[in-house]
């Protein structure tokens, strides 16, 4: 194939635009390194730079000093992520699962019901007090569990337009004709087949429960059950090389999520864009 100069120009041009936009990204993370090893009274003096004048790793063995508390917020936030995420997962899936079949009664009015939960909320008063007054989970595990564990629609969408784009119903009818129930339907073609959709969602659910901010800042008192999304806040602005360590212990398991389940995020997210 012969390409004219017009196409290596936009070749060019492109390959050029890409770089520069994958310097822009990765540059915060190269400063967040670097001041992670930087001597603390250089830090505060010269501030923030990606050739510091001094190095040291101070900041790290100050973190080993005091694992007993970041890695308490750490194991709790793994768990919660983990347990959160797998019963976020189920529930979207179950949610789903139903409004990508064709026959479902009152098909319009659920998926209705399920937009209109991305537009409209009750918001954080009533759900404070119904937390707290109704469910007392209050300063509870519970308490960060529960906002997202009611599935999120979106990823419920997501979902829902993987199954019915990649699903034949015929495949569904033939499992019924063989005497397959809905139970097993779901589980043994459903859940296999949808699993693009489906590690989409989870991939979102894992971003979501790390970055938990605002549920445990309204519902946690106790120190002892916060989570790093509070913890790191509470680094005084003098231990900056101590705050950039943490920020970057913190960021591997994000990124690691995100980098392993990008292909199906994406993939997802168009067809999230697909009439259902």
């Amino acid at each position: 194939m012969i390409r004219s100069k017009q196409d290596k120009y936009f070749e060019a041009a492109a390959c050029i635009i890409m770089t520069v936009v994958m310097i822009l990204v990765l540059f915060p993370f190269l400063l967040l390194f670097m001041s992670s090893i930087t001597e603390e009274s250089s830090l505060l003096i010269n501030g923030y730079s990606i050739f510091p004048k001094e190095f040291s790793l101070g900041a790290y063995s100050y973190i080993w000093q005091s694992r007993d508390t970041i890695f308490r917020a750490y194991i709790t936030t793994i768990c919660i992520t983990a347990v959160g995420t797998c019963l976020n997962v189920l529930i979207t899936a179950l949610v789903a699962y139903p409004l990508s079949l064709d026959y479902l009664p009152g098909k319009k009015i659920f998926s209705f019901l399920l937009l209109f939960t991305m537009l409209f909320n009750g918001g954080l008063v009533p759900t404070y007090m119904v937390y707290t007054t109704v469910l007392h989970i209050k300063n509870t595990y519970f308490a960060l569990l529960m906002p997202n564990l009611l599935f999120s629609a979106f990823n419920a969408i997501i979902v829902r337009t993987y199954l019915r784009c990649n699903i034949p119903q015929e495949l569904y009818e033939s499992a019924r004709i063989d005497g397959a129930g809905e139970v097993c339907v779901f589980f043994r073609i459903g859940l296999p087949l949808g699993r693009g959709g489906i590690l989409s969602a989870m991939t979102l659910g894992f971003l979501e429960y790390w970055n938990l901010m605002e549920q445990p800042l309204a519902f946690l008192e106790s120190k002892e059950l916060w989570p790093l999304s509070l913890y790191l806040p509470e680094i005084s602005w003098q231990q900056a090389g101590y705050a950039f360590a943490a920020s970057l212990i913190t960021l591997i398991p994000p990124v690691f999520v995100f980098l392993m389940g990008q292909e199906y995020l994406e993939q997802g997210i168009v067809y999230a864009g697909l009439k259902g």
